[in-house]
């Protein structure tokens, strides 16, 4: 059975529907990447989607859409995307067994 290319927690899930519901205009998803940012070399991004692009993965689950940026797709397989607050912050969490190491402050990551 081939890995899943991403998978989302019941809290990311209940957080993508409830930022869906927020915006002004019509969305199909949210977009998650990876960008070149920090101190070890890559981020990831979340941002809203107003159409699928060509190439994008279309990932399903618990209700959402979520598109995958196709320079970000061999970063992310088999990722699971998490919605974590606490009383300093609050945010998506990426697990992901592709990484290698990440930074001290947690905000960047290598493959």
């Amino acid at each position: 059975m081939p890995t899943q290319m991403m998978t989302l927690t019941d809290a990311a899930a209940d957080r993508v529907k409830h930022l869906m519901s927020q915006t002004d205009k019509p969305i199909v998803g949210l977009r998650v990447g990876v960008k070149a940012q920090g101190c070890s070399g890559m981020s990831y991004f979340v941002e809203y989607a107003e159409e699928k692009k060509k190439f994008e993965e279309l990932v399903e689950d618990k209700g959402v859409t979520i598109l995958i940026d196709p320079a970000a797709t061999m970063f992310l397989i088999g990722s699971e995307m998490d919605y974590q607050e606490d009383k300093l912050q609050s945010g998506f969490v990426f697990t992901n067994p592709n990484e290698k190491g990440r930074c001290g402050c947690g905000e960047s990551f290598h493959i």
